[in-house]
């Protein structure tokens, strides 16, 4: 399907049938062993930005989604969220309609809304942070603290 992006294997797997298969049945590669952790915020993350980041990498990474690597990936997600914030507060201060050269036009802040909400959304389906992306990851079974005792 054109324009479809690979899910990661770690979504895969956890949607999957049996341990290293897909959906499907079908073996996943899981591609290179990077330390499943949570990395650090960029430092020049702005205030909005960082608190996104607050936000979703303790579930991400309890997960098993985060690595060292991905750090970059999830800050243009934080830095989308961020934009969407400030372009938002300016279309509820000034409003969706502004007054261009030849007339009422849409406000630019409104456009930078609605590219940062695209944008957004894109980097939210890699980590499945929307509904329908949500539903296609089963959830991480917790170890069981009895049978520590076993």
């Amino acid at each position: 399907m054109p324009g479809t992006v690979a899910k990661p294997a770690r979504l895969k797997l956890l949607n999957g049938c049996g341990p290293g298969k897909d959906s499907a049945g079908r073996p996943v590669n899981e591609g290179p062993k990077f330390v499943r952790d949570a990395p650090e915020p960029p430092t020049w993350l702005d205030r909005e930005a960082k608190a996104e980041w607050r936000r979703v990498v303790p579930e991400l990474a309890r997960l098993k989604l985060l690595s060292r690597m991905t750090p970059v990936s999830l800050a243009s997600y934080c830095e989308s969220w961020s934009a969407f914030v400030t372009a938002t507060k300016i279309v509820h201060a000034e409003g969706v309609v502004a007054e261009g050269r030849s007339g009422p036009t849409l406000h630019p802040a409104f456009k930078a809304q609605m590219q940062a909400s695209a944008e957004m959304r894109r980097w939210a389906v890699e980590y499945a942070l929307t509904p329908a992306s949500e539903q296609k990851v089963k959830p991480v079974e917790e170890p069981d603290a009895a049978a520590d005792f076993d």
